[in-house]
């Protein structure tokens, strides 16, 4: 048969049309009247996206940019700061700390599992500085505490700051009720537009905290940043064709909304959970385990592969097969499992789809333990018994 690609993968995911078309007509000066109005409405529909009054702030960048930008900014050489790691992208935070010469406690825990909030408490210490966490650990399938993590923070001057790339767009946050100082956003998420693009919601703690740091920054400065954009401009070049795109996805989730931004970004979120709840539902229809069984994230469903077997030859049919790109375990998890994205741009038909295909895939694999459509029926199940709550609560 004929195969489509498509993108099932935590980043770069699925491109929205509209986003498309909007970047092949980018053809704008950054220094012009026009840009500086498209930059004005795309930051003011970002504090919408976030949820937040806070200023936001966006560069040109992955996400990692931000995350960088956060310990620069808000830290000094010596300071002591908490990290809450349970996977590759937790452990990024210690690298970054580590490399501007901060004084690092950690948090662990076992991969596929999510800390608990007594362990935190226990680490905090009257000079942490910043709690550095995710939101979503992408490279496990788990999601994280961050409203009890903020919880813990209130009434200190430890700032928290939260790695939300594949968070936001597939998971209800309360910024400004929370708490969280820094929430740092990527466009190869949900916003549906390709990578380059990072943005992060700034509270006027860390605003203040930034006038003591001590640490060396120069492009990755958030005060320049936040002074260009009051003037509708960013420090140094942006990506135009990006912004324009991300100004489009931003108009999508607004439509999504009938027209209420905020609303649309609930939709978003609440796609992304029943597209994970289904997939998870097919999956262990299958006879197959969850990475992250007892916190899974709606941005990504981690999926142990069957027996033992080489996650990568599952990926490979997936690819070869069906022109579906699931994504693999990172570092020693590769192998190990398939993580398969439901972020953005991803339907009802998206989620059968790639069920489906992981039925037929394990069908061919383990002929004698499958039986066809049962997962695809746990899948239906689940969107029907979403309907039918929806319905109930329309007429209640």
């Amino acid at each position: 048969m004929l195969r489509k690609n498509r993108l099932y993968t935590p980043g770069p995911t699925q491109l929205l049309p509209a986003a498309q078309f909007a970047m092949a007509a980018a053809n704008v000066h950054h220094r012009t009247a026009d840009f500086r109005a498209l930059y004005q409405r795309v930051l003011a529909d970002l504090k919408v996206f976030v949820g937040t009054q806070n200023d936001v702030i966006l560069m040109a960048a992955s996400g990692t940019g931000a995350m960088e930008a956060s310990v620069a900014n808000l830290t000094s050489p010596g300071d002591r700061v908490l990290v809450l790691t349970a996977g590759k992208f937790g452990e990024r935070w210690t690298a970054l700390a580590k490399a501007y010469g901060c004084t690092i406690d950690e948090v662990s825990a076992p991969y596929g599992e999510t800390f608990s909030l007594e362990a935190v408490r226990s680490a905090l210490k009257p000079d942490t500085r910043v709690v550095f966490m995710q939101g979503t650990e992408t490279s496990t399938g788990a999601r994280h505490d961050v409203k009890g993590v903020a919880q813990l923070l209130k009434g200190t001057d430890t700032l928290l700051v939260v790695d939300a790339i594949t968070g936001l767009g597939t998971t209800h946050f309360d910024v400004d009720a929370w708490g969280v100082d820094i929430i740092i956003g990527g466009s190869q998420k949900a916003v549906m537009i390709p990578p380059g693009l990072a943005f992060c919601a700034v509270s006027e703690r860390a605003w203040k905290r930034m006038e003591t740091s001590k640490q060396p920054k120069y492009y990755f400065d958030l005060r320049k940043e936040r002074k260009s954009a009051a003037k509708g401009e960013s420090a140094y070049t942006p990506a135009t064709a990006l912004i324009a795109a991300l100004g489009a996805a931003l108009d999508y989730i607004r439509e999504s909304g009938k027209g209420d931004l905020a609303k649309g970004r609930e939709v978003l979120v609440n796609n992304a959970e029943l597209a994970a709840e289904m997939t998870r539902a097919g999956a262990e229809a299958l006879g197959l385990k969850l990475f992250a069984p007892h916190a899974p994230a709606a941005a990504v469903s981690a999926i142990l592969s069957p027996g033992g077997m080489d996650s990568s030859e599952l990926v490979k049919r997936f690819r070869d097969e069906f022109g579906a790109v699931v994504a693999n375990g990172q570092g020693e998890m590769k192998g190990k499992m398939i993580r398969i994205a439901h972020l953005g741009y991803y339907d009802y038909l998206d989620t059968i789809a790639i069920v489906a295909a992981l039925e037929q895939i394990m069908a061919e694999l383990q002929p004698e333990k499958v039986k066809f459509g049962n997962a695809v029926r746990a899948a239906q199940q689940v969107y029907a018994a979403s309907r039918a709550e929806k319905r109930a609560l329309v007429t209640a």
